[in-house]
């Protein structure tokens, strides 16, 4: 397959993830405003909060971004249907998508992270914080989750992808 084919296929899987989102946005986004509160704490009140408090949120963190990503799994891929046999031929046959994802991620890393957190240097030390404090709380349920979902969304097409057999000859 050619960059020009993976194309649209690259696009619908984006397509699928967004529709996704917004079909379980209670659900990721709900999780998604543990981490945002606790973001905004660290990130505002830094220095103020007990080194181990800190450290506990960010375990807490962690563990609640691991059970969102079980979940999304386990919605988008019908029981039993997912087939880890089926990665190899994907990938083989499917590479192009795959980069494309790839570049897309990071356009969006660059854009929606370097590019919206480089925004705050612009601003008072102060002011600085208070906007990476508010902008982590806001990208956490909306850009992070998104790309969560996307993430999921680009593995489980992996999984479900079935290999095509080449048509027999008859002889």
């Amino acid at each position: 397959m050619t960059f020009r084919e993976e194309w649209p296929p690259a696009l619908a899987g984006l397509r699928w993830a967004w529709a996704f989102y917004r079909r379980h946005a209670l659900l990721v986004i709900g999780l998604s405003l543990i981490p945002s509160a606790q973001r905004l704490v660290v990130v505002n009140w830094e220095g103020a909060l007990p080194s181990g408090l800190a450290t506990a949120s960010e375990v807490l963190v962690m563990a609640v971004r691991v059970l969102l990503v079980v979940l999304l799994w386990r919605l988008a891929v019908p029981r039993g249907q997912a087939r880890g046999a089926n990665v190899g031929p994907f990938v083989t046959a499917h590479w192009p998508r795959l980069v494309l994802h790839g570049l897309l991620l990071v356009l969006a890393t660059v854009i929606f992270g370097n590019g919206l957190e480089a925004l705050g240097d612009l601003l008072s030390e102060s002011a600085g914080q208070t906007y990476l404090a508010v902008l982590l709380f806001v990208k956490n349920p909306t850009i992070i989750a998104f790309t969560l979902v996307w993430v999921v969304g680009m593995v489980r097409e992996m999984f479900l992808c079935r290999p095509r057999v080449p048509a027999q000859t008859v002889a």
